[in-house]
């Protein structure tokens, strides 16, 4: 068999093995009504329980400060910067994490970021370095 057909039927035993092993991870089989605790081992990537709906928390841009300028939320809510002052301002993001973290110039309007990671994520106006903001997302 030529190595180009061989890696194909590799590539096809090993794509019905996958969806054989999730396929089975699917249903317990047990139709009883026992009671069993299961504990999941932490992972790497931060969800949202689905009975807990995502907070908005408004940060308040004016007279030269971030207003508060420490919040804390949960993965999967957002920090909306409301910007109302006689002098333009920005939000940027200090640091590797905080990247996406990138408003347009504004003196009125609103800009929102939705956190996904837990951390602390820092941040200044780009206009005015010594307005500083922190959110901590758990």
């Amino acid at each position: 068999m030529p190595l180009d057909s061989r890696v194909k039927s590799f590539r096809v035993a090993t794509g019905f093995a996958v969806v054989g092993m999730l396929l089975a991870g699917c249903g317990s089989g047990d139709s009883g009504s026992s009671s069993t605790t299961t504990t999941k081992a932490p992972s790497s990537s931060a969800t949202v329980p689905a009975d807990t709906k995502p907070a908005t928390v408004t940060v308040d841009v004016a007279d030269m400060k971030f207003s508060p300028d420490a919040v804390t939320v949960k993965v999967g809510d957002t920090v909306k910067w409301q910007f109302d002052d006689k002098v333009p301002h920005s939000v940027q993001g200090i640091g590797d994490k905080a990247m996406g973290i990138n408003s347009p110039i504004f003196t009125q309007g609103e800009w929102s970021y939705t956190f996904t990671m837990p951390g602390t994520y820092r941040y200044l106006c780009s206009l005015h370095p010594e307005m500083r903001g922190t959110v901590t997302v758990n």
